[in-house]
C-alpha cells in the first residue's frame, strides 16, 4: 500500500469517528454496509459505537448495534458505551443499549455506578425497552 493510500484510509478513518460524534447516520452506516470493520476504534480505542453513544446520538447507535457492534467492548480506559450513555443521561441510547444486551456492570465505572451517582434508574429503562419492543411488534405491555 502507497504512503498517499495509507494517508487516504487514516483521513477517511478520521472522517467517520467525527461522523459518529455528530451523529450522521447516514454517513457511518452506509460505510459499515460496504465494509469498513464494525468495531474500528481510533487511537483511544473509542469504536464508533463509543462515540455515537457518548454524544447521545440514539438513531446512530441503533444501527451500529443492528449491525452487530459490540456494545460492550471497552475503550482504552475502560469505560463502556453504556456507561457513556448514563453519563450523558442519553435515555433513548440507554433503552437500545440494554435491548441488546449492554452489561451494567462492564467498565470502570461501571454504568449502574454512573447510574447510582446520576440517580437513574436503570431497570426501568429495562422495562421501556421492553415495552417499545412489545409495541414493535404489535403486541400490548401489561
Amino acid at each position: 500500500m502507497s504512503e498517499e493510500t495509507t494517508d487516504d484510509a487514516v483521513e477517511f478513518a478520521h472522517q467517520l469517528f467525527d461522523a459518529a460524534r455528530e451523529g450522521n447516520t447516514e454517513f457511518v452506516l452506509t460505510a459499515i454496509d460496504q465494509g469498513v470493520p464494525i468495531d474500528l476504534s481510533d487511537a483511544k480505542g473509542n469504536t464508533l459505537l463509543m462515540l455515537a453513544a457518548y454524544h447521545s446520538h440514539g438513531e446512530l447507535v441503533a444501527g451500529l448495534v443492528e449491525r452487530g457492534a459490540d456494545v460492550n467492548r471497552l475503550n482504552d480506559r475502560g469505560q463502556s458505551p453504556l456507561a457513556g450513555a448514563v453519563f450523558k443521561r442519553a435515555d433513548d441510547v440507554i433503552r437500545v443499549l440494554l435491548a441488546h444486551g449492554a452489561d451494567p456492570g462492564a467498565g470502570s465505572p461501571t454504568a449502574r455506578a454512573t447510574a447510582r451517582m446520576f440517580g437513574i434508574d436503570l431497570i426501568e429503562h429495562v422495562g421501556e425497552s421492553a415495552r417499545a419492543e412489545e409495541d414493535d411488534k404489535g403486541g400490548e405491555a401489561n
